[in-house]
Formats: C-alpha cells, structure tokens, sequence
C-alpha cells in the first residue's frame, strides 16, 4: 500500500467528530429557532414593562384628580363654613377645571321643647365634588355638621 500525500484532516477544516454530528465548528452562531425565541422573550417581557410603565401613569393620574378633588371639597366646605348665616337648599357650580360641586344644606329638626329653648339651629352641610365624563364620573363627598345662630323672625 501506497502512503497518502495528503491527510484529510488537514485539507480539509473540520474533523470526523463535528462531521458525525452535521454541525460545522467555523459556524459558532446562533440558530434560526434560537434567534426567533429570543425575540419572542424580548418582545414579552417588553410588553409587560410597557403596561406596567402605562398602569404607573394612570394611577398617578387618578391620584392626581382625587387630590384636586379632596382639595376643592375643602375649600367649598370652608366658604360655607365661614359664612354667618345659612338657608337649606341645594347649591352647585363648577370650578375652572372641569370639576364640579354641589353643597347639600339641611337643617336637623329639633324636639319643641329643645327648638324653643336653643338659641341655635344646627345644620348638616355635604359637599360633593365630582370631575370626569358622563357614565365614568369619579366623586368626593365631606360632610360637617354646623351651627348657627338662630333667626329671629320680627312680627
């Protein structure tokens, strides 16, 4: 038998081993299934980031209106409160940011003896501030009790 000139493990780049098991040892890259869920897994867990990020805005939002809220309920119960008389009723209106009132006045009934012998009437004030669109409105009610001096009618 004649010896070989060449051997073919050096003409040729890859050895038996990587040709047994159909990979290439140049081609250290990723496979196609390996890109394709890697890209997968990226795009969910940005998903998930994005409404986590998109849920935070909206609970800031809604924390942000309930303060304004709270704060115009305050302040319309403080101008009612201030005042040195009072009639029952129903009052509302509006504040310049689209967020609205109503002030619910009602006077508590008294016993005849009591009514007669109190020099004050007193008066349960509710004030509701509501904001947001119809079907989707978000409200804030306080309520107090107050008291007044009472009228004196003259005959």
């Amino acid at each position: 038998m004649r010896p070989c000139l060449w051997d073919v493990r050096q003409v040729l780049p890859w050895s038996r081993s990587t040709l047994e098991r159909g990979k290439d040892y140049r081609s250290g890259g990723f496979t196609l299934v390996e890109v394709l869920v890697a890209l997968s897994l990226l795009a969910i867990c940005l998903v998930v980031i994005l409404q986590l990020f998109s849920g935070g805005l909206k609970s800031g939002k809604l924390s942000d209106d309930y303060t304004r809220g709270i704060f115009h309920a305050k302040e319309k119960m403080e101008e009612i409160l201030l005042l040195d008389t009072v009639e029952e009723g129903v009052t509302e209106g509006e504040f310049g940011d689209d967020f609205r009132w109503k002030a619910d006045i009602v006077r508590l009934e008294q016993r005849e003896d009591e009514a007669a012998r109190l020099p004050f009437d007193t008066f349960t004030i509710a004030v509701e501030v509501s904001w947001g669109a119809e079907g989707h409105e978000k409200h804030f009610k306080i309520d107090t009790l107050k008291v007044f001096e009472k009228i004196q009618f003259e005959e």
